[in-house]
């Protein structure tokens, strides 16, 4: 599969069959599907190729124990239970994205003591997580109590492990937007994407065309991993109006329809990865904003999926290079995206809530609106009829 779809036909200067015979022997040592893998990634990765991977095909699994479950939030043990120390927010206008303990009729607040989980009191058992499992999807009851209040009995519906960490990165994105709205007066905008799937074409309209009309905007595709929209999102931010229309009493509307006129910036990390890395070479090749942060991964070599093994396992291979229009030099793999303004996240910072690239974007965007305040177009007077 390498040998024929690889994007370089010269597999990168590697002697491909003279690999196959050094990684041959270990085969003999191999026990299962998984020890397979090792020895195909270990010689997968002689060609240097960031996607080019293994995915496991049928592999031995351990006996199900049971799936976790959680409330959307995060909980500390206490004497008398474990105490709610902060619900996960969600974006507001969908109101079914909602964790547990944020549902409407739930009525549980920060600070809250969680004293039981269908009967059983929680200053008995291991940790709340074996009181929730298997829970997720299923009315759960528990007892919950303010500080020095009386308990109360509350049903909840627990929510698998996948979506509470979903909740737990919804939370973050809502704490960056505030944080720019705060900041800024609400005159800067900011929308983070996850990935570059379907459902992140749903948020990058959602929180766009929501900011449409602010002077500045933040894209954040920090730990972005990738997908295939970036030509989309960059159509739409290369849209410029050349003109407005107007009705009596309506303010101006631009054509091309739903243009953003403000100024912007994007803002990259180290794990910003795949069409995330494609996405920020666009934005720095046609000079549509600064890059903030730190260099991208730097795998820059895409591939269709479509060569999936017997057993349902798959060797990856990187099979569709870019290059630039320039001076045809290759782009991203290997090096990444180097952003224009190197700024790092410490991990102690980070820690204590501070986001040091966000707050350099915001400081840039400011300085910006001071040096080129956005302008507001307003139509002439209409002229008269001359009789």
């Amino acid at each position: 599969m390498h040998r024929d779809y690889l994007y370089d036909n010269k597999m990168r200067g590697i002697d491909w069959n003279a690999v196959k015979a050094r990684y041959a022997p270990l085969v003999d040592r191999v026990t299962d599907r998984a020890e397979l893998d090792d020895v195909l990634g270990m010689m997968i990765g002689e060609v240097g190729a960031l996607h080019s991977q293994v995915r496991p095909g049928d592999i031995r699994r351990p006996p199900f124990e049971g799936a976790p479950a959680g409330l959307g939030a995060v909980l500390t043990r206490v004497a008398d239970g474990y105490r709610v120390d902060r619900i996960y927010r969600s974006e507001p206008e969908l109101p079914e994205e909602r964790g547990p303990l944020a549902a409407p009729d739930v009525n549980v607040k920060e600070g809250d003591i969680i004293a039981s989980v269908n009967g059983h009191a929680l200053t008995e058992v291991r940790d709340i997580a074996d009181e929730l499992l298997n829970q997720a999807g299923r009315q759960t009851l528990l007892t919950v109590k303010h500080p020095g209040g009386t308990p109360r009995k509350v049903i909840v519906t627990p929510v698998p492990m996948v979506r509470q960490s979903s909740l737990r990165y919804a939370d973050w994105e809502q704490s960056r937007a505030a944080a720019v709205d705060e900041a800024s007066g609400g005159k800067i905008g900011y929308l983070h994407l996850r990935a570059m799937g379907p459902t992140d074409i749903d948020s990058f309209a959602r929180n766009f065309y929501a900011n449409i009309n602010k002077d500045g905007l933040i894209i954040d595709v920090r730990r972005n991993n990738g997908g295939n929209i970036d030509s989309w999102i960059v159509e739409k931010l290369l849209r410029k109006a050349w003109m407005f229309w107007t009705a009596n009493g309506s303010p101006p509307r631009p054509n091309m329809q739903n243009t953003f006129r403000g100024h912007l910036v994007v803002l990259i990390d180290q794990m910003t990865y795949s069409d995330g890395e494609t996405f920020s070479a666009g934005i720095k090749a046609l000079k549509l904003a600064p890059l903030v942060g730190k260099r991208t991964a730097g795998a820059g070599v895409w591939l269709s999926d479509g060569n999936g093994l017997a057993d349902n396992g798959m060797a990856r291979v990187a099979q569709n290079a870019q290059f630039a229009t320039e001076d045809g030099k290759w782009l991203v793999e290997g090096v990444g995206v180097t952003p224009d303004v190197e700024v790092d996240n410490l991990p102690n910072e980070t820690f204590n809530g501070r986001d040091r690239q966000l707050e350099t974007a915001i400081q840039m965007l400011q300085k910006k609106l001071k040096e080129e305040p956005v302008a507001h177009y307003k139509a002439s007077d209409i002229p008269a009829i001359k009789r």
